[in-house]
């Protein structure tokens, strides 16, 4: 099993359809502006997941918008103050792949990946209860409570030193 960055983003897109739906506006976006932000999990030439990031900041969204009140105290509290980082925005692996340890070896990958590029702070959120597991097992620092349509998220943080 492979990690790709910056693969062809339009073979991408046909995948998607082809497999889960449409692919959500944000996601397009930020895949369109920056093909690097778009990381692939592949073995002998099938895609077995996929993940998306962008760099973000405790103030507001990469589109601008101002984040929410809780969000904003709860990333400034995890983070020790107003800071920028690398948000790991979607995460996906087939379920056949689960459980195998792949999601450890992406963690890996994606830590040294992050650093490589110069940036020194990972967030992260989610609630997938083996995802949450994983974080944890890793070392990442957590918070609770932020709600987003209906559900409610615990964000992971990692200081890259």
């Amino acid at each position: 099993m492979e990690f790709v960055v910056s693969c062809d983003v339009e073979e991408f897109k046909r995948y998607y359809k082809e497999t889960l739906g449409e692919l959500g506006v944000t996601e397009e976006q930020i895949i369109n502006q920056n093909p690097s932000h778009l990381i692939i999990w592949r073995e002998d030439y099938q895609i077995l997941g996929y993940a998306i990031w962008h760099e973000s900041n405790t103030e507001e969204h990469p589109n601008g918008d101002p984040r929410d009140k809780t969000d904003k105290e709860l990333l400034e509290k995890l983070l020790g103050g107003k800071k920028e980082f690398v948000e790991l925005h979607e995460l996906w692996l087939k379920i056949e792949h689960r459980g195998k340890g792949y999601g450890k070896k992406f963690f890996e990958f994606f830590e040294e990946f992050i650093a490589n590029n110069g940036y020194t702070s990972i967030i992260y959120y989610t609630d997938n209860p083996a995802a949450i597991a994983l974080c944890r097992q890793r070392g990442y620092k957590e918070a609770y409570g932020v709600n987003v349509e209906d559900r409610t998220f615990y964000i992971f943080f990692l200081e890259i030193i």
